[in-house]
């Protein structure tokens, strides 16, 4: 009799472990951090965090804004600087963030402009190195993507080409100048 119940608490002590064993090692997803949209987050930038982070582009990828938005939770205004791109063609821009305040760039229902990056190059479709720094950390690098504005909510936000002005030349009037009557 005693046989019989070890027997069947072993059982069933095998039936539940191996139910359930898969969570002994095996991570929880919803434990996992992730930036559940278009942008990314940048971990340890310093005392400003930055959230969904990422570049609108020009079709050729000639010009870029920076959109994001850039916490700062501190008593005092901080400044975030940024390098994007690498080598020779690294641009630099700074956003400077009031004391315990937000600033969302391209947040265009409160008319704040994404960030024009002078110089950038990326083609649509790419990540590019950016490196976010503000206050005395070290700062962070991270692959930003760089997005088009092919989809309706980030349409606004793509660069607009530099109008060009084009003189045309005055052209001497053909009408005739009225003669008196007599």
């Amino acid at each position: 009799m005693k046989t019989r119940l070890f027997a069947s608490l072993a059982v069933g002590a095998a039936v539940v472990l191996g139910t359930t064993g898969c969570n002994l090692i095996a991570p929880q997803a919803t434990t996992i951090e992730y930036s559940a949209s278009d942008g990314v987050n940048v971990p340890e930038s310093g005392p400003l965090q930055v959230r969904t982070a990422l570049i609108v582009a020009d079709e050729e990828g000639t010009a870029g804004n920076f959109v994001a938005a850039i916490v700062n939770d501190t008593n005092q205004s901080q400044t975030l600087r940024l390098e994007v791109g690498e080598g020779g063609s690294t641009v630099r821009a700074s956003v400077n963030v009031p004391a315990s305040s937000t600033v969302s760039l391209g947040d265009l229902t409160n008319k704040v402009k994404p960030l024009a990056l002078e110089g950038f190059e990326g083609a649509p479709g790419s990540t590019v190195p950016v490196y976010f720094q503000s206050g005395d950390a070290e700062g962070a690098l991270v692959q930003v993507p760089v997005l088009d504005g092919a989809l309706e909510y980030l349409a606004p936000l793509a660069p607009t080409p530099t109008p060009t002005s084009t003189l045309i030349p005055a052209t001497p009037s053909s009408t005739p100048s009225p003669t008196p009557s007599s």
